[in-house]
């Protein structure tokens, strides 16, 4: 057990935030001797790591409480997308760094302002999110999931990736190709069946994810050949951006 000094002094947060994290019941202590001192074993330094890692990452308290206490909040995948996110906001701070040494070397010739591009890191996030519960199409697809029998999720998320396999065998192709068109409101219409409501703007964020690296990406082009996450990524920004109501 660590007393509320000890583990101030760990961690190099204040007394102050830990004493108001235990108020807002967001990292209670395990127990709190007669004397009324807060003491922590690991569970609760468990729980802090989690709570810093998502503020590292903006999440506001309200919600990091929300999503620890989530019954089935796991672990082990929130960590995997914690550090793949991590890992998007350390490469958004390198660009970042590039920009300025430009800036330095260049002065206002100095025009690269894609550094300032955040949409893959808030993609990832927004998909993330979902995951953890707090979003209505995460909702919307608890509710259907819990109509399914395990053999049924299985053939679900098989076909799902049989429509990447299917996106693969078209990478010769434009992304604006009619053909490709089609398989991306395939795909569109697969999720609103099977998960949740996917409008253009769902859509349009998934893309973005698919291609933003890590375990989606790593997933989608082993189903259908290295790059098949940006060739469909491409093709749901084509079908999103099109103003054709005709599709």
């Amino acid at each position: 057990m660590r007393t509320v000094k000890e583990v101030s002094e760990l961690t190099g947060i204040s007394v102050r935030t830990l004493q108001y994290y235990d108020r807002i019941g967001l990292l209670p202590p395990a127990v709190r001797t007669q004397a009324g001192y807060r003491l922590y074993d690991d569970t609760a330094l468990e729980r802090l790591q989690q709570i810093l890692l998502f503020r590292e990452l903006a999440f506001p308290l309200s919600e990091i409480k929300e999503i620890l206490e989530a019954p089935d909040f796991d672990r082990s995948k929130a960590l995997r997308q914690q550090i793949r996110l991590l890992e998007l906001k350390k490469e958004h701070l390198e660009n970042l760094i590039l920009f300025a040494r430009g800036i330095e070397s260049l002065g206002v010739n100095y025009m690269d302002y894609t550094a300032f591009d955040k949409t893959r890191l808030e993609a990832y996030a927004k998909q993330a999110k979902e995951t953890w519960g707090h979003t209505p199409e995460y909702a919307e697809s608890q509710e259907k999931d819990a109509q399914r029998t395990p053999a049924g999720q299985e053939k679900r998320a098989a076909d799902m990736m049989r429509l990447f396999t299917e996106f693969g065998s078209m990478r010769g192709m434009q992304p604006d190709a009619p053909q490709v068109q089609r398989q991306v409101k395939r795909l569109q219409d697969f999720i609103t069946e099977n998960w949740y409501t996917c409008s253009e703007a769902v859509l349009a964020g998934l893309g973005k994810m698919y291609a933003a690296g890590g375990e989606f990406t790593e997933n989608i082009d082993r189903a259908g050949g290295e790059g098949t996450a940006q060739f469909a990524a491409d093709a749901i920004a084509v079908y999103c951006a099109s103003d054709d109501t005709a599709r």
